[in-house]
């Protein structure tokens, strides 16, 4: 287990992943019923950009740090506004130190009525995970392989929910392994949304992937994705991808204004795209 977000954390991925978490979030709270965001792989909640893991990559920078500094569309601040002002709240003189994992910005934008189950397996971030959130009460942090909660925490006394699950992609099939835990956990808990992130990269399954999914025979799949340079010439992570399963009705339309913003202002050359399109409607 060497795979460690503090690398990553603020990326063009995060960008992505965390503004449609916090739109998944806002959507549900539409209802005064409370929900439960279930996180199968949460990191340690909370990134501190000006350490000497963050600065060795600097990957922010090319994420977050340029979101913050560009102008947007208005359509876009609209959806992002959630998800920046979360961020903002962190970092109250400006720019950005302090970078919120997934728990954390879904911690930030809840209301007293809502939980959060968050699954960590890594014991040194599953120890900074606890003291992140010692004694709050709307918190449950458990050591626990991710893919197994899929299973055992499904589905959430509340009967609403988000299940996010974002694995760190370290070993073989793991394609595979996201496809069929949406599976296992759609059969236990087939009205609640999903929020499936999977990297882009050269050689990557994806077509494989996606048709695997499509033969799940689930419905309801919206699928999004933004790559910022070609794979051509790298062996790292040229692009994200979401599968969001039983999206809000709003989902697509507001991604279709976000995403050409995120290409245009976290492109890093010239073949960078977006995409948003039913992997699967519904039937």
């Amino acid at each position: 287990m060497n795979y460690r977000h503090i690398y990553h954390a603020g990326n063009f991925a995060d960008v992505l992943k965390h503004a449609v978490l916090a739109r998944l979030i806002t959507y549900l709270q539409q209802k005064d019923k409370a929900f439960r965001l279930l996180d199968t792989h949460a990191g340690i909640g909370l990134y501190d950009l000006s350490s000497e893991e963050a600065q060795k990559t600097g990957e922010w920078q090319d994420g977050i740090g340029r979101l913050l500094s560009e102008p947007l569309s208005a359509e876009a601040e609209t959806v992002l506004k959630p998800y920046l002002d979360a961020v903002r709240s962190l970092n109250p003189q400006g720019g950005v130190t302090l970078y919120p994992g997934s728990p954390k910005l879904a911690r930030l934008l809840f209301r007293p009525q809502d939980r959060l189950s968050a699954m960590e397996l890594h014991p040194a971030d599953y120890r900074a995970l606890s003291r992140q959130f010692e004694g709050d009460f709307q918190v449950r942090v458990t050591e626990l392989d991710g893919w197994l909660a899929l299973g055992a925490h499904l589905p959430p006394k509340e009967k609403r929910g988000i299940v996010l699950v974002d694995p760190p992609f370290e070993l073989e099939g793991e394609y595979e392994r996201l496809a069929d835990g949406l599976a296992k956990a759609h059969r236990r808990f087939s009205t609640g949304v999903y929020c499936l992130w999977y990297p882009i990269k050269k050689g990557a399954p994806i077509a494989a992937f996606h048709e695997a999914l499509q033969e799940s025979g689930i419905t309801k799949m919206l699928c999004a994705e933004l790559s910022v340079k070609s794979d051509r010439d790298t062996t790292g992570l040229s692009g994200t991808g979401l599968i969001i399963v039983n999206p809000p009705f709003t989902l697509k339309e507001e991604l279709h204004a976000l995403l050409p913003e995120l290409k245009r202002v976290l492109a890093q050359d010239r073949f960078a795209s977006q995409r948003c399109f039913w992997l699967r409607g519904e039937e």
